[in-house]
């Protein structure tokens, strides 16, 4: 989702010049998304991200969650100014690895401008780098990325097993109740994916199922909203659920916004609107560096089914002040449904340490 999917404040701060001027960035309305153009980047708005997530096994060893995330931000430099020097684009990576025997997630963050193949985000299709890390698609509709961090090596593929998931109304996905807090937004779940993870001295092959989320914006959050919640989960029979929920930053008031999306294999895309979705913490684990408490445990109500998300471990919280200006809690969970387990995937909350400002 959103995201990542977070916060690119901070890094848009870095982007200062004495050159400026009103930078108009386009509203998102509805429209047809067109592809492969719209798997590509799309600088002319001023976030998007390109987010994939998922869980990978290998025999006699114990399940890990994985997390790799592209941003592209346009800061309001003046678009006329000439200089090469000019950070009117930023490209912003995140990377994470959680592995209960650690406890805590091992990850790397890259933060550079535009340019001087330093960075860089193809209009044609998904491909996005910055400095030697990758992720891009292939004419066939798979993925691969290649993510050398500081403490560990992170190359995979990820095969399509099902068709897009516009999300929203054919991938306008709304996010308030004004029609222009909302962003375009599609996701791939039932990734297949294979992945050659090297650390600690040590190579693993492993395989699992992740998900991808691609989301492009100008403006997305309300006036007075904190973050949100957002689960997206592979289910073990193929299916595929997607919902988020708004925030305020008063924790008294309603929601401002929800949305989920369930989609049966082989099935029609039901959604599901504010009413009929909702987020209730059951478990909270307070972060010794932030001090915040965060709903690691997490009921969802989705129309007339009730579902419970529980962490694959409790400390995934990620600190990434430095590059997008924020702390999120990006986590592997199990999903359950009447205390069955049903799929596994990814719960992310924003907005617990300070609230989001896009």
């Amino acid at each position: 989702m959103i995201s990542r999917r977070h916060l690119l404040c901070s890094a848009l701060a870095l982007a200062a010049t004495p050159s400026r001027a009103a930078v108009e960035y386009p509203a998102v309305t509805p429209r047809a998304l067109a592809f492969p153009r719209d798997h590509g980047a799309h600088p002319e708005y001023r976030i998007e991200w390109w987010y994939l997530t998922g869980w990978l096994d290998a025999p006699g060893l114990p399940s890990i969650g994985f997390q790799v995330t592209f941003f592209r931000s346009r800061s309001d430099i003046d678009p006329a100014n000439p200089s090469a020097f000019a950070a009117k684009q930023l490209v912003i990576a995140h990377a994470a690895i959680a592995d209960p025997a650690r406890g805590a997630l091992v990850h790397d963050e890259r933060l550079a401008r535009a340019g001087f193949g330093a960075a860089a985000a193809s209009v044609e299709d998904t491909d996005v780098h910055l400095g030697r890390w990758r992720f891009w698609r292939l004419a066939d509709g798979s993925y691969r990325c290649t993510l050398p961090a500081r403490s560990f090596t992170l190359d995979f593929d990820a095969r399509p097993t099902q068709p897009l998931l516009l999300q929203g109304t054919a991938g306008y996905s709304r996010k308030g109740p004004d029609p222009l807090q909302a962003s375009y937004y599609y996701s791939e779940p039932q990734l297949e994916v294979r992945a050659r993870l090297t650390r600690d001295g040590r190579i693993e092959q492993r395989s699992g199922h992740g998900w991808l989320d691609h989301e492009w914006s100008s403006s997305v959050l309300a006036p007075g909203a904190a973050g949100w919640d957002w689960v997206g989960m592979n289910l073990d029979d193929g299916s595929a659920l997607t919902a988020f929920e708004i925030r305020p930053r008063a924790a008294a008031e309603a929601p401002i916004y929800g949305y989920a999306a369930f989609r049966p294999r082989g099935g029609a895309t039901r959604t599901f609107g504010p009413d009929e979705v909702r987020f209730m913490r059951i478990d909270e684990w307070e972060s010794p560096r932030t001090r915040a408490r965060w709903p690691v445990s997490q009921q969802l109500r989705v129309g007339d089914r009730t579902f419970r998300t529980q962490p694959l471990m409790k400390d995934q919280e990620l600190d990434s002040r430095r590059t997008s200006g924020t702390v999120y809690w990006e986590g592997a969970s199990l999903l359950f449904e009447a205390d069955r387990p049903v799929g596994r995937g990814y719960l992310e909350m924003t907005g617990y340490v300070a609230p989001v400002r896009l």
